[in-house]
């Protein structure tokens, strides 16, 4: 069975009235063979899609975590045609649509059209692409579709009400809103302004909104579907937990968490 696309999925759950559990991980941390087992734990316990991260020397949107992922996993020699060979490997078994979160420098580096025909190829679905500019995105959103892989744009509290229309109008598969003003990691509290955001994007656009960066608890994620968003995405939390002692013991730790995820935000 093929898998969906992004939009596909978000289709499939709003007929179901579900809401989307996303969660990322540093591909590589703490390497590759525990990556892909813990794609598969993910996708069985609850996960709706996957976001990788591309593990990348300057990650400016991330937070102390991630970056700390970033950085064992390049001391682990990943790279990009490794990453991708791990997508291409796990795709057959399993059913969510993994998302690569990359920075555009590796893209340029690659060459676009290389780089998409290489993601393309490995099963890759969507893809975020958070230093790429709105007035820059379309090097990246019209080559993308023609290889059937979504492109997904984000969407800050600060961002003004024009330009959310303008990013809600060009982003694919889903719109990204980012839940603080700042880089990824876990908060013990949510941004108030963050649920307005997510009231205008709803009177922009009919595309599904997921909201993810700073959700650390399932008490969170259960707000954020309250809220009326279509997906909870969760980083930093994920990486954390996949870090810490062995890497059994960290894929037992993220499979736990996961299911209290999915818990957490299932229609009642």
């Amino acid at each position: 069975m093929s898998i969906l696309s992004v939009s596909q999925r978000f289709e499939q759950l709003r007929d179901r009235g579900q809401c989307a559990l996303i969660p990322f991980i540093t591909a590589g941390d703490p390497n590759l063979e525990t990556t892909l087992e813990a794609i598969k734990i993910l996708d069985r316990n609850g996960a709706s899609l996957i976001e990788l991260g591309v593990p990348y020397s300057d990650p400016l949107a991330d937070g102390p975590v991630i970056q700390a992922a970033a950085t064992r996993a390049l001391q682990q020699g990943t790279h990009l045609a490794a990453v991708l060979e791990v997508v291409k490997t796990v795709q057959p078994q399993i059913q969510s649509p993994i998302i690569l979160f990359t920075y555009y420098n590796p893209i340029l580096n690659q060459g676009i059209e290389s780089f998409l025909q290489q993601v393309a190829a490995a099963g890759v679905k969507g893809l975020v692409v958070p230093d790429l500019p709105l007035e820059e995105m379309d090097v990246v959103l019209e080559p993308a579709a023609a290889h059937g892989v979504e492109v997904t744009l984000l969407v800050t509290p600060n961002t003004p009400r024009e330009r959310i229309r303008a990013i809600a109008e060009k982003s694919q598969g889903f719109v990204y809103l980012v839940s603080v003003t700042g880089v990824t990691g876990m908060r013990t509290k949510l941004e108030e302004r963050v649920q307005d955001v997510l009231m205008e994007l709803r009177q922009t656009t009919d595309k599904a909104i997921g909201i993810g960066f700073g959700i650390a608890q399932p008490e969170q994620a259960q707000q954020i579907m309250q809220w009326g968003a279509d997906a909870v995405i969760v980083g930093s939390a994920f990486v954390k937990r996949l870090s810490e002692g062995s890497p059994t013991e960290g894929l037992k730790a993220i499979e736990a968490f996961c299911h209290s995820l999915k818990i957490a935000i299932a229609a009642d």
